[in-house]
């Protein structure tokens, strides 16, 4: 098994960790091309082209649009399909997102201030959504509910989603999912056209507001083209695992964690901190004892060759402060007292504490949405919630006693960038008062 070792003492293990971390995240430009291209289509030419690209890239052929709907009822069809433990699972799973979400429900607020003016802010949910749910190479029925859920509990008017189908081929977990979570519309397409048929709207499609959940290279090239005519969650890499173990960790446990997102893509980046040389040994030995035996061995094999690593450190506070510069998707602190760290985590997407805390929890029931910054974005992004269905409007109600008292503050700070009417139309409120 192949994976690369660093050791912060060396002289070199600043430039191996950039090396290890330096991934680009911009477009290639072939397939930014191809999305431009895709885009300006969708816009001239609105269902037509959307029919024609669904036939070339999933080989589904119907006659209109329309027939491109899934229809409500083929949700709760695919609800009653599946099986009761599965339906249980999506459920329980369900409930439990929704539980943690509305927690983060915000509300509107104003106060009055001691010129007798009222300030305040709005807060409002978004009149429409789109989300777009993987279905091609693989199928994640936890994106839908991660993705529909907080905006259910945010309050948004309408869901509509896209979800691409292949050959034509439904897959039921994904659309029991969207019966759970309560999908408003459904449409069995994908790719950069799902995503320009979103943000401008066709005759069968409607435009939407923002545009969330993940894809792959062209989804993610075509949400950054289009962001500004609608908004954007965040633009989705592959997943990334950075444990933090201590002599305390089990070194199998720490084996199936570090699997566990390496299977995801080749691309995918599984790392692995200790003080402890021995901690590190041993779990190499235990993955390359695990991985022959496992069902994705090649991709996990590749994931761990390309962007993989095992990293000596002096000690857990030095652990941190490689923890930071990472900004990790997802953190593991497998350590004795996880809690007593905490401070010391500035960057990370979602942190998992304790041996009992496997990363994959997080993926399926925990209950925060597993849809979370990439490429070291945690050092200014945040995971999907609630707040990113709202919108925050100030509300500003003037007195006259405090329009007047304001001029004199408001007047010489427009004449200073010289916009006269600025300047006219805050006096002019005071003359009016006397």
């Amino acid at each position: 098994m192949e994976i690369r070792r660093l050791d912060s003492t060396r002289d070199d293990f600043d430039t191996q960790l950039n090396e290890l971390l330096a991934w680009d995240i911009s477009a290639d430009s072939e397939i930014e091309q191809v999305v431009r291209g895709v885009i300006a289509d969708i816009q001239q030419r609105g269902d037509v082209a959307l029919l024609e690209y669904t036939a070339q890239f999933d080989g589904v052929e119907v006659a209109a649009a329309a027939e491109l709907e899934i229809s409500q009822q083929a949700l709760r069809d695919a609800l009653e399909r599946i099986g009761v433990d599965e339906r249980r699972a999506l459920q329980a799973a369900a409930e439990r997102i929704r539980d943690y979400h509305e927690h983060q429900l915000q509300s509107s607020w104003s106060y009055q201030d001691d010129l007798g003016n009222q300030l305040g802010q709005r807060i409002t949910p978004l009149e429409r959504v789109g989300v777009y749910v993987p279905g091609g190479q693989a199928s994640y029925p936890s994106s839908v509910l991660m993705t529909l859920v907080p905006a259910r509990v945010a309050g948004v008017g309408e869901l509509v989603v896209t979800v691409p189908t292949p050959g034509g081929v439904r897959n039921d977990m994904v659309l029991a999912a969207l019966a759970i979570a309560g999908a408003d519309r459904v449409f069995s397409i994908g790719g950069a056209q799902a995503v320009a048929a979103l943000a401008y709207g066709t005759d069968t499609v409607p435009r939407v507001d923002k545009i969330v959940g993940p894809g792959g290279a062209y989804v993610a090239a075509a949400k950054r083209l289009v962001y500004g005519q609608v908004g954007i969650d965040l633009i989705a890499g592959p997943s990334e695992i950075c444990v933090v173990a201590d002599a305390h960790a089990d070194p199998e446990l720490l084996a199936w964690d570090l699997f566990s997102q390496a299977e995801h893509d080749a691309a995918a980046q599984s790392i692995l901190i200790s003080p402890q040389a021995s901690v590190l040994e041993a779990v190499y030995t235990t993955m390359a004892r695990l991985l022959p035996d496992l069902k994705r061995t090649a991709i996990v094999a590749e994931s761990l060759a390309r962007r993989g690593a095992l990293i000596k450190v002096l000690d857990l506070a030095e652990a941190m402060t490689v923890v930071n510069r990472i900004a990790p998707e997802h953190l593991e602190l497998n350590v004795a007292d996880p809690d007593s760290w905490l401070d010391a985590v500035k960057h990370a997407g979602a942190i998992f504490c304790g041996p009992y805390t496997g990363e994959t929890f997080g993926d399926y029931v925990a209950g925060p949405s597993h849809v979370l910054p990439t490429f070291g974005t945690a050092r200014f992004a945040s995971p999907l919630g609630v707040y990113d269905f709202q919108k925050r409007s100030s509300v500003i109600h003037m007195s006259a006693a405090g329009a007047a008292s304001l001029a004199d503050i408001a007047v010489p700070l427009a004449t200073s960038e010289g916009l006269e009417a600025h300047a006219r139309a805050a006096a002019i409120r005071v003359k009016q008062d006397n």
